[in-house]
């Protein structure tokens, strides 16, 4: 129901919680969020073995009708900073907002013409009222690799509604991904929510790089796959190696994190992070590369200083931030020693969210970013 003046506006709510038991991890988790009376609640959890059972025990507590949305991640931030082994949960109040969901399944067939349908008649049963913000939620199995198609069909079949999400996230190494809807755990899928709010809604979106003068051209690729096969007619992790300026034995997550590939599009770079150095010398990568690709080697500026002017930049103190942050970007700050500074950006902040496979924003899939969704309230200072 609409509220008719900011004072009456609920903001989100959050709560994270250290995994145990499950029952009484949840039980933690409704002393928060059902008194809000949610229309929509989002959870990431490690181990992501129990989120379903801590998605069924928070439906039972909660009122009906309430959606529980989640997926597994590569790890959680919130107030205590970067998370393992917790749920974070998020409560939207239907005080303030109101939500639908929609399943976009068998990713890998990519069935687009079924889901510009399956969008467009969301959107018209969804009647958004005007004078309300309106705003999508994308959660995307991260093993799926078909991001880039996802996100361009959202921003053509809804050119006019800002999308921010993330792909669920898992082991480095090997990825048991997945996104979950109401209980039910779904692979090779992605949920879409649309949500309209009476609350001020900010997107955001930071990287820590800069394109340096090296340049590359991808020669091989297998884009399908996400493979890098070859840079400059060369095996690719022999040359990537040889531009860092490190033996190809010695290439590992640190270097990736700091040493990201950059492409150029429309004018702003964009990250394709490097995931791990296959077995026949090439690269995997978190997102899809063209043979024929013009790519930038870029390096790892300051790590916090941009990012906490940007917050500062915002009209208000946040009720909350809705955080989907890239793994590597998490393995750069804790490599660097920031985990004391990034908790105090977080908890000040009051940040939520999940360490992703990569990032969506704007109709482009990315990595090693920071993207946000802030939540205002006009009578917050």
């Amino acid at each position: 129901m609409r509220t008719s003046a900011a004072s009456q506006i609920a903001a989100p709510v959050q709560a994270t919680i250290h995994m145990g038991d499950v029952t009484s991890a949840a039980a933690k988790l409704l002393a928060v969020l059902a008194p809000a009376e949610p229309d929509l609640v989002l959870v990431f959890a490690s181990p992501s073995t129990t989120l379903p059972v801590l998605a069924a025990e928070l439906r039972k507590g909660l009122p009906p009708g309430t959606h529980v949305v989640g997926c597994s991640s590569a790890g959680e931030l919130s107030g205590e900073g970067y998370c393992n082994g917790t749920a974070v949960a998020v409560g939207f109040p239907a005080r303030s907002f109101r939500s639908e969901l929609l399943v976009l399944d068998e990713l890998s067939r990519l069935p687009v013409t079924r889901w510009m349908t399956g969008l467009r008649d969301l959107f018209s049963r969804f009647r958004s009222d005007p004078r309300r913000r309106l705003f999508g939620i994308l959660l995307v199995d991260g093993s799926s690799k078909q991001e880039e198609v996802l996100v361009a069909t959202l921003d053509a079949a809804l050119p006019h509604v800002m999308v921010m999400g993330g792909s669920a996230g898992g082991d480095l190494d090997v990825s048991q991904t997945f996104v979950i809807a109401d209980q039910t755990v779904l692979r090779d899928a992605a949920i879409f929510c649309l949500i309209e709010t009476d609350m001020d809604v900010r997107d955001l979106i930071f990287d820590h790089f800069r394109a340096t003068d090296t340049r590359m051209i991808v020669t091989r690729a297998n884009p399908a796959e996400r493979l890098l096969l070859e840079i400059n007619a060369e095996p690719a992790a022999e040359e990537y190696a040889r531009m860092v300026g490190v033996p190809t034995g010695e290439l590992s997550p640190l270097v990736f994190a700091r040493h990201p590939l950059l492409v150029n599009m429309g004018g702003r770079y964009f990250v394709r992070a490097i995931r791990q150095q296959t077995e026949d010398g090439g690269l995997l990568l978190m997102s899809s590369i063209d043979t024929g690709a013009v790519m930038s080697l870029g390096l790892a500026e300051d790590l916090t200083e941009g990012f906490e002017a940007m917050l500062r930049d915002l009209p208000a103190t946040p009720s909350l931030i809705l955080a989907f942050d890239c793994i590597l970007r998490r393995l750069a700050m804790e490599h660097a020693g920031l985990g004391a500074v990034i908790k105090d950006i977080f908890h000040r902040y009051n940040m939520a969210g999940f360490n992703t496979f990569g990032e969506q924003h704007g109709g482009m899939h990315m990595n090693q970013t920071f993207v946000g969704l802030a939540f205002l309230d006009p009578e917050r200072p």
